[in-house]
C-alpha cells in the first residue's frame, strides 16, 4: 500500500496521487508490492535496496548516509495480539524531494500521524517530522511497558491461586517481549547518538538540517529512550526473579505431594503385610481362635494408625 500525503498551509493533510507528488510530500509505504517499490524508487530516483532493506523483519537499527539520501532504520514496538508484543523495523528515508516511511506491517506509530493529528506535525519539515516519529515510537514503548507490567501482575495473582501451564506460558511470552524490547531499544539508542553527532557535523547533514529546537527535541527522544530501556531492564529482572521463585514453588509443591503419596502408600502397605502373613498355608497365631480375624484386623489397623501418627509428627502430611 502506498499513501502520499502533504501538509498544506492551513496545517491539514492533503492526499496526493503518485503523479501529483511534489517536494514536501510524505510517501508512506505499508507492506508494498514489488511494483509499488519500483514505482516509488523511479519517482524519487532512489535505490530500491533502501526500500527493500526496511521490509526485512530481521533488519537491525542503523543509519546510512549517501550524497543524495539518508536511510534511518529504527525498531518500533507493535502489539501483535492481546498480551503479545514484538518490534518492527521502520525505514525512514530522506531525499531532496521527499520523505519516505517503509514498514512491513501496519503499526500504531505511523497510524498516529493522520488527518486528525495533522496540526501536530508538518511533512514539509522533514527533520522535525523524523524526530516526531522517533519520539512517538519511544512513547509507545513506555505505553506498552505499562501494559506488560499490569499483565505480569495479573498473571502473578493467578499463579498464586493455581499453578497452571497457561499462566506460565503467558509469563514466558511476556519475558520474550521484554527481550525484543531490550534489543531494539539498545540499537535505537546507538542510532540516536549517531543522529546527535550529525547535528555537530555540518558537512554530512545537508539533508538533515537541525535547528536548536530540533536538537532539544532529539535530546528529549534520547532521554525517553534511555528511560524505556531502564524500565525494560527493571521489568526483566523482576520477571526473571519471579520465574525463578515460581519454579522453586512448583518444585517444592511436587516434593510435598510425593512425600504425602509415599506416606499413604506405606500406611496402606501395613494392613496388606498383615493379611499376607496370615493368609499363608502354615500355622499362624490365632488360627484356631474364633476371633482371630478381628484380632489380626485390629492389630493391622493399630499399626497403620501408629505409622500415620509418626508420619504426621515428621511433617509428612
Amino acid at each position: 500500500m502506498i499513501e502520499i500525503l502533504k501538509t498544506t498551509n492551513d496545517n491539514k493533510l492533503q492526499e496526493l496521487s503518485i503523479s501529483e507528488a511534489q517536494s514536501g510530500s510524505w510517501f508512506n509505504l505499508i507492506n508494498p508490492t514489488y511494483d509499488e517499490v519500483q514505482k516509488v524508487s523511479l519517482v524519487l530516483n532512489l535505490d530500491e535496496s533502501f526500500l527493500r532493506n526496511s521490509l526485512d523483519v530481521d533488519e537491525r537499527s542503523r543509519i546510512e548516509i549517501e550524497d543524495d539520501c539518508v536511510l534511518i532504520i529504527t525498531n518500533i514496538p507493535i502489539m501483535e495480539d492481546e498480551g503479545a508484543y514484538d518490534t518492527l523495523p521502520l525505514g525512514i528515508i530522506f531525499t531532496q524531494s521527499g520523505f519516505i516511511t517503509v514498514s512491513s506491517k501496519k503499526n500504531n506509530v505511523i497510524s498516529s500521524f493522520n488527518k486528525e493529528t495533522s496540526s501536530s506535525f508538518d511533512t514539509r519539515d522533514k527533520t522535525k517530522f523524523l524526530l516526531d516519529i522517533l519520539f512517538r515510537s519511544t512513547k509507545y514503548y513506555l505505553r506498552y511497558l505499562n501494559y506488560i507490567y499490569k499483565q505480569s501482575e495479573q498473571i502473578e495473582e493467578e499463579l498464586r491461586k493455581t499453578m497452571k501451564n497457561k499462566e506460565l506460558f503467558q509469563l514466558f511470552e511476556v519475558q520474550k517481549s521484554l527481550v525484543y524490547f531490550t534489543t531494539a531499544l539498545k540499537d535505537n539508542y546507538v542510532v540516536l547518538q549517531k543522529i546527535l553527532r550529525l547535528t555537530q557535523n555540518t558537512r554530512r547533514n545537508s539533508l538533515l538540517k537541525f535547528t536548536e529546537d530540533d536538537i532539544d527535541l532529539l535530546e528529549d527522544v534520547i532521554i525517553e529512550n534511555r528511560q524505556a530501556l531502564e524500565m525494560v531492564e527493571m521489568h526483566r529482572n523482576i520477571l526473571e526473579n519471579m520465574m525463578d521463585a515460581f519454579a522453586s514453588i512448583i518444585s517444592n509443591n511436587l516434593n510435598i505431594v510425593m512425600k504425602f503419596l509415599t506416606s499413604i502408600a506405606i500406611i496402606f502397605a501395613i494392613p496388606t503385610m498383615f493379611s499376607s502373613f496370615w493368609g499363608m498355608n502354615v500355622a499362624v497365631p490365632f488360627a484356631s481362635n474364633n476371633y482371630g480375624f478381628l484380632i489380626v484386623s485390629a492389630i493391622s489397623i493399630i499399626a497403620a494408625v501408629l505409622a500415620a501418627i509418626f508420619f504426621a509428627k515428621k511433617g509428612m502430611f
